[in-house]
């Protein structure tokens, strides 16, 4: 080679301007796949959700590692809109936002209620969906945005109320399993049929139905009168008159505990 200095000037050049391109630009190489990511929530769903879907919070204070770890590798794989599918967007958001409502409980129990919770900030207290503190790819979520600035805009799938949690007694059963973009439709029916037959939550007859606040809060993504009527009908297993009487229950905030002990009061004072 006449010019080796040449050569080794170009080298390291190319060398230089490789290894300082954003973290973004490069190929996510090592990237879990979204459905692997997800599988570490799925195990501790299995050990710390009931078979009727309420939060065993004392189990998940034994795991809170785990679920922070979690959280973690949730924080450094942001969703690709490049190459994954929208399903397996929807369900990251998803999975997110019900493991950051567990977390949250867990930082302030015991507690009643999650709307009890008022985390301190610089100018005074914000609601426990108010506080930003959910981390993706390096920018600040609370837990109303994600669910109406990103899950219900961009999806626009009122099945979404089935599967956030609120670490509510009133809110849907909890699924004890990740949702996976996969799945994600089918599960999200499941969740719907799940929804309305728990009697507790419904009520459903053919000429009269007392429902959740949830369908009355989000009455533009569900419809109203015939169009609620024709939505419930999809899912419910009770055939329901267009024009039946429709009626909507209190909603009641107290935690979905699903182990209450004489103890719990002193597992945490924070």
């Amino acid at each position: 080679m006449k010019n080796p200095s040449a050569f080794t000037w170009l080298l390291a050049l190319l060398t230089w301007f490789a290894t300082s391109l954003p973290v973004a630009a490069r190929p996510a190489e090592d990237a879990p796949a979204p459905a692997s990511l997800h599988s570490p929530w799925t195990d501790l769903l299995r050990k710390h959700i009931t078979r009727d879907g309420f939060v065993d919070y004392e189990g998940f204070i034994e795991d809170e590692d785990q679920l922070d770890a979690y959280l973690q590798s949730l924080r450094k794989t942001p969703p690709n809109a490049a190459t994954w599918s929208k399903p397996d967007v929807e369900a990251y958001w998803l999975n997110l936002y019900n493991a950051a409502t567990i977390y949250t409980v867990l930082q302030y129990y015991p507690v009643a209620s999650m709307s009890e919770i008022r985390v301190k900030v610089l100018k005074g207290y914000k609601s426990a969906w108010e506080d930003s503190w959910i981390n993706v790819g390096g920018k600040l979520y609370s837990l109303n945005t994600i669910e109406k600035e990103v899950l219900r805009p961009q999806f626009q799938d009122p099945r979404v109320h089935f599967a956030l949690v609120c670490a509510a007694t009133s809110s849907p059963p909890m699924l004890n399993e990740a949702y996976d973009g996969a799945r994600l439709s089918q599960q999200l029916d499941a969740q719907a049929r799940r929804f309305l037959t728990h009697t507790t939550l419904n009520q459903l007859a053919p000429t009269q139905v007392r429902l959740s606040s949830l369908f009355d809060w989000y009455a533009a993504e569900f419809g109203e009168g015939e169009k609620l009527i024709a939505f419930l009908n999809r899912y419910g297993i009770v055939k329901i008159d267009p024009k039946a009487t429709i009626e909507f229950l209190s909603f009641s905030w107290a935690l979905n505990n699903g182990r209450q002990t004489p103890d719990t009061q002193a597992l945490r004072q924070r």
